[in-house]
């Protein structure tokens, strides 16, 4: 009965695999001695022997004996008569060492035993596993997806322990089942409530930054450093990148022999659109490439106000502004700029008309549309019609129509 509980708790530890052994170890001996010091008034005389492996525990005790009338502290000392009971060659002043058994503790003694032992090593595992994942935030993990709710994922990792991949840190394209092997990036690691709260993402620019670094060899070793990453994720990133040697192209080394490198990152963000970019000092031609793939005529910096005014042919507009102005937004992020962008025309450019696709960043898609449904494809051939007429033969409000009359003429002013 004595060591039935504690085998069972040994079995238990085992398991731990955050706890080093030695560190295992130096917990139940105090555990124990604490036990000992409640019972006992002492602990120093007690040797305490624990075989984790095996489950196995003694615990021995040293007294010195004394005479029968001279017995004055119980916990260090034994009678000669009590000594003989044990060994009949006992003499004063000798040492005697007798095992203590855990059933001479009491049945509630071993129970607490157990339970303080419990919390103790339980304290320590979620103590580690903090520490662990503290040091590798920033880093990729591989876990397999255990359970999904509505609004977080739970992910075990290899050791067994819980993270957690909230909905908003997952791509909008994502979609994984139980028993799935899912990537992501440590972002956060909290306590609550006593327990380790690991936080893991997809979205995070440093997802980006670290699976370039599992693909590009120079990356890793360092002759190629990412200056910036910026996202949309599951729709569009641009990533910064320079090159410490001359010999090395920094984009053909990211992008790979026929894209070979970055077809692996793409497939991993749901084919997110990912820009590669040669970063430079030169502002004027950074934001120039990071409107890629846009053709620019001109740039106006200002360094105080971080704003630059951009020039491009109307045609080139819709290209620097990008589905859902996420070309330009991501270029802003990308260089420290607010970017405007400006239509210019050439002196023959008068003349000419301007298709009304090329005003999306100002007209709304389905008013195009609209437009081109009663044959307008372009800014002159609504301008040859009046408001009212415009009014009789879609299903625009006057207001609406007034608007793009006004953008539409402002093309020619």
């Amino acid at each position: 009965m004595e060591n039935i509980n504690l085998i069972e708790s040994f079995a238990e530890f085992k398991e731990f695999k955050n706890i080093d052994r030695a560190t295992l170890m130096s917990v139940l001996e105090d555990v124990f001695r604490s036990t000992l010091l409640k019972r006992f008034g002492t602990d120093e005389n007690f040797d305490i022997i624990i075989n984790i492996d095996k489950g196995d525990l003694e615990i021995w005790r040293n007294r010195t004996v004394v005479e029968d009338d001279k017995l004055e502290n119980p916990g260090t000392e034994i009678t000669l008569s009590d000594a003989r009971k044990i060994d009949e060659d006992y003499e004063i002043g000798e040492e005697v060492t007798d095992e203590v058994k855990l059933v001479d503790f009491g049945r509630r003694a071993v129970l607490a035993l157990r339970q303080n032992l419990s919390a103790r090593i339980s304290e320590l595992e979620k103590d580690n596993i903090y520490t662990k994942y503290k040091d590798r935030i920033g880093q990729i993990i591989l876990g397999e997806v255990y359970q999904i709710w509505k609004k977080e994922m739970l992910i075990l990792d290899d050791d067994g322990n819980e993270l957690i991949l909230p909905k908003q840190e997952q791509i909008p394209g994502d979609f994984f089942k139980k028993g799935d092997t899912i990537k992501a990036v440590v972002i956060r690691v909290e306590m609550r409530n006593s327990n380790p709260y690991i936080i893991l993402s997809r979205t995070s620019p440093v997802f980006l930054e670290r699976l370039f670094e599992n693909e590009v060899p120079e990356i890793f070793d360092g002759l190629i450093t990412i200056k910036n990453v910026v996202r949309a994720p599951g729709e569009r990133a641009k990533v910064a990148v320079e090159s410490y040697d001359d010999r090395i192209d920094p984009v053909g080394a990211c992008v790979g022999m026929k894209g070979s490198r970055i077809h692996g990152i793409v497939r991993e963000l749901r084919n997110e659109n990912i820009d590669v970019i040669n970063y430079t000092n030169n502002i004027q031609l950074y934001i120039t490439r990071a409107l890629n793939p846009a053709k620019i005529k001109n740039i106006e910096i200002n360094e105080k106000t971080k704003k630059a005014n951009v020039f491009l042919n109307p045609e080139e507009v819709s290209l620097a502004i990008g589905k859902g102005g996420q070309n330009i937004k991501l270029a802003s992020q990308l260089t420290g700029y607010e970017i405007d962008v400006y239509r210019e025309f050439n002196e023959s450019r008068e003349e000419e008309d301007v298709n009304l696709d090329e005003f999306q960043d100002e007209i709304e898609g389905w008013v195009i549309d609209e437009l081109k449904r009663i044959g307008c494809d372009t800014a002159k051939n609504v301008l040859e019609l009046s408001a009212e007429e415009l009014e009789k033969r879609t299903d625009l409000e006057i207001e609406t129509i007034r608007e793009v009359l006004s953008i539409l003429k402002a093309e020619f002013e």
